[in-house]
């Protein structure tokens, strides 16, 4: 395995994204608050360049007690990716497609030492 340093932690805003070519695989990387994720920017579904795709918050119904829908609202706790090609959704956090939760992104280990951020490949 190896470590590529791919910046420093302030080089990543919060909600920043950063593309990591020249490794074996193509690499997104994405900083949440202060958690870092990578992973292989190729979509499950057919391949499509799925790290290049729009983030954004989980959409959850909101409910009453009988289970009559009153609107719905973004859940902050749950960031979502998109593939640009379909439209195939996958949690940020984990990597797992929202339709089967078996089916998953190619995740990379992301160690910050000090202010420097690698991904581990």
């Amino acid at each position: 395995m190896t470590r590529t340093h791919v910046g420093r932690v302030s080089d990543f805003a919060d909600g920043a994204r950063r593309l990591v070519p020249g490794l074996p695989y193509e690499i997104g990387v994405f900083r949440v608050g202060e958690d870092f994720h990578a992973y292989e920017n190729r979509c499950a579904h057919q391949g499509g360049p799925v790290c290049e795709g729009r983030y954004f918050p989980r959409m959850t119904a909101v409910v009453d007690s009988s289970g009559r829908v009153l609107g719905e609202r973004y859940s902050d706790s749950e960031p979502h990716l998109v593939c640009p090609w379909h439209g195939w959704e996958y949690d940020l956090r984990t990597g797992e497609f929202c339709g089967d939760r078996s089916v998953r992104l190619r995740r990379f280990p992301v160690e910050i030492e000090g202010e420097d951020v690698y991904v581990v490949v």
